[in-house]
C-alpha cells in the first residue's frame, strides 16, 4: 500500500541519469533484431547528418547492409526513445520543483517504458482543471482523506475522525460533508493511480470489447457497424479508422465494454485493505472514482491508443502501396497523347515527345453525342499521324469510361496505338499549383492536367513526385490521419524510391532534384540555375561550384547523380565518387580499363571477380564486400533503371464492357490499391474487381501486401458480378494454373 500512496516531502531526492546510449541501442536491436554494433552505427551516422538514402546506399557495411525502409524504421523509433527521455527530465524536473522527487519515484519514471507509463507516474502532480477534488483540498480535507485511505486498523469511527474537521467557514457544514469531501480525494487518487491505471488498460485491451449503434435512421456507408460488436484484441485498423469517421460524422454512437465487477475487484485489490473501520469506505470512494474517472479516462486512452495503432498501420499500408506505384517501370521515349477525360468541359488533350515536351494540345467532346464524338476521333486521328503518337494515357477520373471507348474506335483507325487507364490522383492539384504554372505558362489548368497525364505513362516517378504524396490516393483514411505523421512517412517513400532509380543531372526538374539525399528546394532551384546559365554539367564534380552545395552536401547527393555527358563513365553509374578508385583498381586487378565498361567488354567481370575471390579483392579495393558487389553491379549495367527489370506495364487495345463479365471468365489485370482487406484489381472494364484477402493465396497471410503490390500485373478468375453496386468479385488462388 506504501507505493500506492503518493511521495511527499524530499527525502532522498536527486535526479537519476537518463537511459544512456548504450541501453537505446539496446532496445532498437532488441524490437529490429539487429546487432548492437550495426545499430550504434546507424545512430552515429544520423546523428552526424546522413541521411536515410545514403546511409542505406553507401554505409553497407557499417549497418550489416539494412535496407531504407528498416533504416526509417530505426530512426522513428529512436527518435521515440529520445522524446521518451526528454518527457521524462522534464517529468523529473516539474517533479523537484514541487518538492515531490524521491530516489524512488525516480527509479520508477527511468524504468518507465512507454510516454503513458511516464504520464501515468506523472498524472497525480499534474496541474488539473478545478475538480471535485481540489474543491475538497481546499477545505482543508486532504488530511482526512489521507488518514482514511491509509486504513489503519486502528482508525477510529470515521465520523468521529470526520468530525474534527467541520469548519463551516470553510463550506464543511457538517460530518456528512466531511467525509463527502474525503471521498472525492480518494476517489481523484485512486484514478490517478499509475499501478491502477497499468492494470487497467491491460485489462481493457485484453477483456474490452468495442460496441457500436447507430445514431441516425437510414442507410450510410456505416451500415455494417450500426449494430457492431468486437473485442478489441481482434480489431482491425480499418475497422477503427471507419467507426471512428462514422462517429464524427454523426451516424455511431461508440462505447467501450468491460466486465465491470472484473474492473472492479482490480481496483479494489490495489486500494482497499481489509479489516479497517475505514474499508467500506475506501471501497465506495474507489468505486465511484472507476465510475466517475478511471474508466471514462481510461475509455478516452484505450481508444486513443487503438485510433493512434489504425493510423500507423494504415500510414505503413499507405508506404507500401506509394512505393511501387512510384516504381511502376516507365514507358520512355515514345511520343505520347494524354487524355484528360470530362463532361462538360470536353476531353482535354496533350500530345508530348518522347521526353515529355508538349508538341499539341486540343480540347475534344466525346460525351455531347455522336457527331461530337466522331469529331472528337477525327481530330486525335490526325493528332497521331501528324505527330507519330505510339501511346495513349487515360486519366481514370470522370468520363474516363467514356473516353476508353472512343480510343479503342481511334485505335481501330490508328494500327499500332495502343492505351493505359493511368491514375490521375493529384493531376488537378498539380496542374493548379505555382510548379504547373512555372513550368506550362502558357497552357490553362486543364491542358496542364491533360500534360502530366500522359508523362505518368512516360516515367510516373518525375511525374508523380510534383504531386503531395497524400493526393496520390493509394491509402484508406488518410484524411484522418495524423498528417505530420503522414508526411513524414510518404516523403520518406519518395526520397527512398528517387534515389534507388538515380537522377538525371542535366534534365531532372527542380521538383525531382529536391527528393535526392541531401539536396533541398534551395539548392535544387540553384542547380538548374546553373545548369541553364553554365549549360549541362560535364561531370560530378561541377557540383561543387552550386551555390550553397558544400561538401558534405556533395557527399550525400553524389552517388545518386548521373551525368551521362561526362566523359567519366564512373559519372553515369551508381558507384559513388569516393569509391572511384576502388572500382579502378577492381577493373584493373581483373585485367580491365576503365575505357572498357562503355565499350561492353567486360560482360564477364562478375565473373572474374568471383573466380578471384570477392573477399580478397574487397580488401585490396580498400572497400567492404557489399561495396565491393555494388560496384560490380553498376559497371556491368552502367545508367542502368531498376525499374527497367520489372513486369512492364499492360498496355491495351481494345476495352471491354461490365456486362461482358460472367463468373468463370480469367483475366489479365493491374493491381491499383492494397488495403487491409484485400486488393483491387484494374481488369479493364473501368470498375476495379476486388480479391478479398481470403482469395489472394492458398495459404494463410496476415496482410494482402505479403503477396501483392501496386503495380503488379496478376491474372484473376471472376467469381460474381454485382452490376446493380457495380461490384466485381475477383480470385488469385483460384485461377487454373
Amino acid at each position: 500500500m506504501g507505493a500506492f500512496l503518493p511521495a511527499f516531502g524530499n527525502s532522498g531526492m536527486f535526479i537519476l541519469q537518463g537511459v544512456h546510449m548504450e541501453s537505446v541501442v539496446r532496445i532498437l536491436a532488441r524490437e529490429l533484431d539487429k546487432s548492437e554494433e550495426h545499430v550504434k552505427n546507424v545512430v552515429r551516422l544520423i546523428d552526424e547528418g546522413n541521411t536515410i538514402p545514403f546511409i542505406a546506399r553507401y554505409r553497407k557495411e557499417m549497418h550489416g547492409a539494412m535496407d531504407d525502409t528498416t533504416l526509417r524504421a530505426l530512426a522513428d523509433k529512436l527518435a521515440y526513445l529520445r522524446n521518451l527521455e526528454a518527457r521524462r527530465e522534464e517529468v523529473k524536473k516539474a517533479l523537484a520543483a514541487q518538492d515531490k522527487l524521491t530516489e524512488k519515484f525516480s527509479a520508477e519514471i527511468d524504468a518507465a517504458q512507454t510516454l503513458a507509463e511516464v504520464e501515468d507516474l506523472y498524472r497525480p502532480y499534474k496541474q488539473k482543471r478545478r475538480t471535485r477534488a481540489t474543491v475538497a483540498k481546499e477545505k482543508g480535507l486532504l488530511p482526512l482523506a489521507m488518514k482514511l485511505l491509509e486504513q489503519n486498523g486502528v482508525l477510529p469511527d470515521q465520523n468521529d475522525l470526520a468530525a474534527e474537521y467541520v469548519n463551516a467557514g470553510k463550506g464543511v457544514e457538517n460530518v456528512r460533508d466531511a467525509l463527502a469531501g474525503a471521498s472525492d480525494i480518494i476517489a481523484e487518487i485512486v484514478a490517478d493511480n499509475a499501478d491502477i491505471r497499468r492494470r487497467l488498460r491491460k485489462l481493457i485491451m485484453n477483456k474490452g470489447r468495442l460496441r457500436s449503434v447507430a445514431q441516425k435512421d437510414g442507410d450510410s456507408v456505416y451500415g455494417i457497424y450500426y449494430k457492431f460488436e468486437q473485442p478489441l484484441s481482434r480489431l482491425q485498423g480499418y475497422q477503427i479508422l471507419a467507426i471512428n469517421r462514422g462517429e464524427k460524422e454523426g451516424y455511431l454512437k461508440v462505447s467501450v465494454e468491460l466486465d465491470r465487477e472484473q474492473a472492479l475487484k482490480l481496483v479494489w485489490n490495489e486500494a482497499v485493505k481489509p479489516r479497517s473501520n475505514a474499508s467500506d469506505f475506501v471501497r465506495r470512494a474507489a468505486e465511484d472514482g472507476y465510475d466517475r474517472l478511471l474508466f471514462p479516462s481510461m475509455e478516452r486512452e484505450v481508444r486513443n491508443a487503438l485510433t493512434d495503432t489504425a493510423s500507423e498501420g494504415a500510414i505503413r499500408n499507405f508506404a507500401l502501396n506509394l512505393k511501387p506505384l512510384l516504381l511502376q517501370p516507365p514507358v520512355k521515349g515514345h511520343v505520347t497523347m494524354g487524355l484528360d477525360p470530362g463532361y462538360r468541359n470536353g476531353c482535354k488533350v496533350a500530345v508530348v515527345d518522347g521526353t515529355g515536351k508538349v508538341l499539341d494540345t486540343a480540347v475534344v467532346y466525346p460525351t455531347f453525342g455522336e457527331r461530337r464524338k466522331n469529331e472528337a476521333i477525327a481530330a486525335l486521328e490526325k493528332l497521331i499521324k501528324t505527330y507519330k503518337v505510339e501511346h495513349i494515357s487515360i486519366g481514370n477520373g470522370t468520363a474516363s469510361r467514356e473516353t476508353e471507348q472512343m480510343a479503342c474506335e481511334l485505335i481501330a483507325r490508328t494500327p499500332g496505338v495502343s492505351y493505359m487507364i493511368v491514375n490521375e490522383a493529384g493531376a488537378s492539384v498539380y496542374s493548379a499549383s505555382k510548379l504547373a504554372a512555372e513550368e506550362f505558362p502558357q497552357y490553362d489548368v486543364n491542358l496542364r492536367s491533360a500534360a502530366s497525364i500522359a508523362r505518368r505513362l512516360q516515367d510516373p516517378l518525375a511525374e508523380l513526385v510534383k504531386i503531395d504524396p497524400k493526393a496520390i490516393g493509394v491509402g484508406q483514411y488518410q484524411h484522418d490521419m495524423p498528417q505530420k505523421r503522414l508526411d513524414d512517412a510518404l516523403t520518406g517513400v519518395v526520397e527512398d524510391c528517387v534515389n534507388a532509380v538515380g537522377v538525371d543531372l542535366n534534365t531532372a526538374s527542380p521538383s525531382l532534384l529536391r527528393r535526392v539525399s541531401g539536396l533541398n528546394n534551395t539548392i535544387a532551384k540553384n542547380i538548374v540555375a546553373y545548369r541553364e546559365e553554365n549549360g549541362a554539367f560535364t561531370s560530378r564534380r561541377q557540383l561543387l561550384k552550386v551555390p550553397k552545395l558544400g561538401p558534405k552536401t556533395y557527399e550525400q547527393c553524389a552517388g545518386f547523380l548521373r551525368v551521362p555527358e561526362s566523359k567519366s563513365v564512373l559519372d553515369h553509374t551508381g558507384v559513388h565518387p569516393e569509391s572511384y578508385a576502388a572500382a579502378e583498381k577492381l577493373l584493373a586487378l581483373c585485367g580491365y580499363r576503365l575505357d572498357d565498361v562503355n565499350g561492353g567488354k567486360i560482360a564477364e567481370l562478375s565473373e572474374r571477380v568471383k573466380k578471384s575471390g570477392e573477399a580478397g579483392l574487397a580488401e585490396q579495393c580498400g572497400v567492404g564486400l557489399p561495396t565491393l558487389r555494388d560496384i560490380v553491379k553498376e559497371l556491368a549495367k552502367p545508367g542502368r533503371d531498376p525499374r527497367d527489370e520489372l513486369p512492364a506495364p499492360v498496355l491495351r487495345t481494345d476495352v471491354m464492357d461490365f456486362k461482358d463479365l460472367s463468373p468463370g471468365m480469367v483475366l489479365t489485370g493491374t493491381v491499383r490499391n492494397v488495403v487491409d482487406f484485400g486488393a483491387f484489381v484494374d481488369i479493364g472494364v473501368h470498375q476495379d474487381g476486388l480479391v478479398h484477402i481470403s482469395e489472394i493465396a492458398d495459404r494463410f497471410i496476415r496482410h494482402p501486401s505479403e503477396m501483392l503490390s501496386v503495380g503488379d500485373v496478376v491474372k484473376v478468375v471472376v467469381l460474381a458480378v454485382d452490376t446493380q453496386k457495380k461490384r466485381i468479385s475477383l480470385s488469385i488462388k483460384q485461377v487454373k494454373q
